[in-house]
């Protein structure tokens, strides 16, 4: 967290030392490899530009990548000739990425339009220590005792609420929250912080009266896919000691498809490759794995032993090395997590930065004569520039509360406004 990483201004694309391994066995080196690496990345920056200019040649970012990349690689590898195939298909590697990215089944289903609304923070990112727990801990202690209750599924907000509501001594509050162990709590104000995936998925029960239709249909516009991580711990590193990333590169895709065809029998094809943690002391010989989409999806439906073989018959294949065996193996599963049904929001075709403005607008709307603010809404999906970031996540929740804050502070002026 210190001043000096904060101020490196990376464009969301950290320079890693990378290590390139091939479905024959080869490892490759940086004048083969880095050039395909070079040529993704500024056609990755042009597809940004459409946000800003408009004119989108085509509806979504995966057409528009695809179609650049074959029609300019030979032209900026003509002095090269033996090694296009390899580039192209490391440019199909490198889509696979951009899925994780995104956190979408394919780059074909990201609108090219809205692609450029996403920013990226200077700096790298940071892991806390004992991970989101840990900050959620510290966070704890600043708090009342008794004050978060845990293990309290919410089945549905009642909002516009007009009987009283319940232990309120005659008071009427607007908003009812009914919980599925049927314990109910009476509320002048409610903040939704839940996924995309859960609205969608539960759109239709969890308010009442139902959310409008404008708000359900940005909803229903708006993407929210899969990204998991695979954790593989080693006895021994087979990486190089500066290595800090690990692409996995089919020598058979040249044709650029970010999905495979048959996802029961293919998925593995899906994980583009390996983050190595760092510092070994504090992680010890740790990789982590990235695979994104419906194969992602599928993935979370194996055991821990099927997943582990296929992983390691994967890294014997690529490393040509038959004896690599990870001796641990931990995944996410965020597609099955019933409180998420994925992972993060994108910018899906036909989807705009009013639909994300428009689901964070509060209930009621402002056309209304009832009591305001009666249900917000913040998260990451609420962030015309950071969905999909912990930081979104952050500065939407900072956002809803000054709304509260607002609305009981006295008028610009006096006193206790400035105090």
């Amino acid at each position: 967290m210190s001043e000096e990483n904060q101020v490196i201004d990376i464009g969301g694309h950290p320079l890693f030392v990378p290590n390139w391994f091939t479905s024959s066995g080869r490892k490759l080196g940086p004048e083969t490899m880095a050039p395909a690496v070079e040529f993704f990345m500024k056609l990755l920056e042009r597809s940004q530009q459409f946000y800003e200019s408009g004119g989108e040649p085509v509806p979504s970012v995966g057409e528009f990548l695809k179609a650049e990349a074959e029609r300019t690689a030979a032209e900026e590898w003509k002095e090269d000739q033996a090694n296009i195939e390899i580039r192209m298909a490391m440019i199909n590697t490198l889509l696979k990425v951009e899925c994780c990215v995104s956190g979408t089944h394919t780059m074909d289903d990201v609108g090219l339009g809205a692609f450029g609304m996403y920013k990226t923070l200077p700096g790298l990112d940071c892991t806390f220590p004992g991970g989101y727990e840990g900050l959620i801990d510290h966070m704890m202690k600043e708090l009342p005792k008794d004050i978060v209750l845990y293990n309290k599924p919410v089945k549905c907000i009642h909002w516009n609420y007009t009987k009283n509501g319940p232990d309120t001594k005659g008071t009427s509050f607007p908003v009812t929250i009914e919980c599925l162990d049927g314990k109910t709590f009476a509320a002048d104000h409610v903040i939704v912080t839940v996924p995309l995936g859960y609205l969608k998925k539960h759109q239709d029960t969890f308010l009442s009266p139902s959310l409008p239709q404008q708000k359900l249909h940005s909803i229903q516009r708006m993407g929210f896919g899969t990204n998991n991580k695979i954790f593989l711990e080693f006895e021994q590193p087979f990486w190089e000691e500066d290595c800090e990333l690990i692409y996995l590169v089919w020598e058979d895709e040249t044709d650029l498809a970010d999905v495979v065809s048959d996802v029961k029998m293919s998925w593995i094809r899906k994980l583009f490759g390996f983050n190595v943690l760092k510092p070994a002391e504090r992680f010890g010989n740790v990789l982590c794995g990235w695979i994104a989409g419906h194969e992602s999806e599928y993935m979370e439906t194996l055991s821990e032993s099927e997943v582990l073989q296929s992983v390691t018959q994967l890294l014997r294949k690529f490393t040509g090395n038959p004896t690599i065996a990870p001796r641990k193996l931990l995944r996410s599963q965020w597609f099955h997590d019933p409180y998420s049904f994925g992972s993060y929001t994108y910018v899906a075709k036909g989807c705009s930065g009013y639909d994300i403005d428009n689901l964070a607008k509060p209930l009621p709307l402002k056309d209304s004569n009832a009591m305001p603010l009666q249900v917000l809404f913040a998260g990451e999906a609420t962030h015309r520039s950071f969905f999909s970031t912990v930081h979104g996540a952050l500065l939407t929740g900072w956002r809803e509360a000054e709304r509260l804050v607002s609305l009981y502070t006295p008028a610009s002026g006096s006193l206790s406004s400035k105090l």
